[in-house]
């Protein structure tokens, strides 16, 4: 069996995997090594000492981003030689990349050691993108079933429909293979915004698009807004509208990742995705397992107490015998929060970005 002493471990971490079997969505604790993706169930806070689980990494393919999954943006797929896929959601777009460059990495480096030599990066003066169809490229991406998909967005407290993120169109176009590299997605993308086939919506992109010259006029970022232009008529028009709801989801995203909460009524410990946001401060938390984009829990920062809990021996009001990296926070409300990082790090990080905004 391994252990964390045999191991030589790349890199470490939640995520989310989707069953074979029941092809429902669990958080796992994954721990990378040079030749192998070990997964292992949490329970009651703890890490299992024994894997559910390994994915041999030995002339893998890995595909990311893969956007199957409509409401699961983060996703990468696995395939291993047999054939087998293992789909993984990651908690940003930043982590799954990370995740996605370590693994790649490490079938690089198993097909180098057995004497196969690692695949010739693309030159950049090869790229094709002058002979693309702009037209051809927007048909696509109209398309029912394989085309972009739109959505409902928050900014600044106004909801806009029919739209889509910057970096859902960068990931789109590098999924569909129209482009090599993110860098030559956003310069495509930008030239569809150029030739008026997309439009900013929302404040973040119409005013990157005044500042930036050609090159930067088009944002590689989850939070930059764009749609089809209205002159096309085709799916519907932009709508903004405000709600009570819509405000506290419209702030900036500060940081997000996932950690281990404590309930409120049964007392037991479960994997959610934390999201902090600025302008106005909230704490929300989702549910991996749900495909569901709306937070199943959430609370002003405003008012807000935090604290560091001792990692020798089980704080008051923690159900059970867990200890380590846990902190508190108490509402206006005086309701109470038990939360639980992975890492001593990861739980001071949270705990000066959260603080900040309180």
């Amino acid at each position: 069996m391994d252990t964390d002493k045999q191991l030589n471990i790349l890199r470490e971490g939640f995520l989310v995997k989707r069953g074979h079997v029941v092809q429902n969505w669990k958080a796992r604790w994954f721990v990378l090594t040079p030749d192998k993706l070990l997964y292992y169930k949490y329970e009651g806070s703890k890490r299992d000492s024994c894997q559910r689980g390994k994915i041999l990494l030995k002339d893998c393919v890995i595909t990311c981003p893969f956007l199957e999954y409509e409401n699961r943006p983060l996703v990468m797929k696995l395939q291993t030689k047999h054939g087998v896929d293992h789909y993984l959601e990651a908690c940003s777009r930043e982590e799954r990349d990370e995740w996605a460059a370590d693994i790649t990495a490490a079938v690089n480096n198993l097909q180098t050691t057995n004497g196969k030599s690692k695949t010739d990066k693309p030159d950049p003066a090869e790229s094709q993108l002058n002979n693309i169809s702009l037209s051809k490229v927007l048909d696509s991406m109209y398309d029912v079933h394989s085309g972009i998909k739109l959505s409902n967005h928050v900014e600044q407290g106004s909801t806009y429909s029919n739209c889509f993120s910057g970096s859902a169109v960068v990931d789109w176009l590098v999924f569909m293979q129209l482009v090599l590299t993110r860098v030559e997605a956003v310069t495509l993308a930008s030239a569809l915004v150029e030739e008026g086939f997309l439009r900013t919506v929302g404040l973040k992109s119409v005013e990157a698009l005044r500042t930036a010259g050609l090159s930067g006029q088009f944002m590689d970022d989850s939070t930059a807004l764009y749609s089809f232009s209205d002159s096309l008529k085709k799916r519907g028009s932009v709508k903004a509208e405000k709600s009570l709801s819509a405000v506290e989801l419209s702030g900036k995203v500060i940081k997000r990742g996932y950690l281990l909460k404590q309930g409120h009524r049964r007392k037991n410990w479960k994997v959610r995705l934390f999201v902090l946001r600025s302008e106005p401060a909230f704490l929300h938390y989702y549910d991996p397992a749900k495909d569901d984009i709306s937070p199943v829990g959430g609370f002003s920062l405003r008012g807000c107490l935090v604290s560091s809990l001792e990692d020798n021996g089980v704080p008051s009001g923690v159900k059970g015998n867990v200890q380590g990296n846990l902190f508190k926070i108490i509402t206006q409300r005086d309701t109470h929060y038990f939360i639980q990082a992975p890492t001593h790090q990861e739980k001071m990080d949270w705990l000066d970005a959260i603080r900040s905004q309180c």
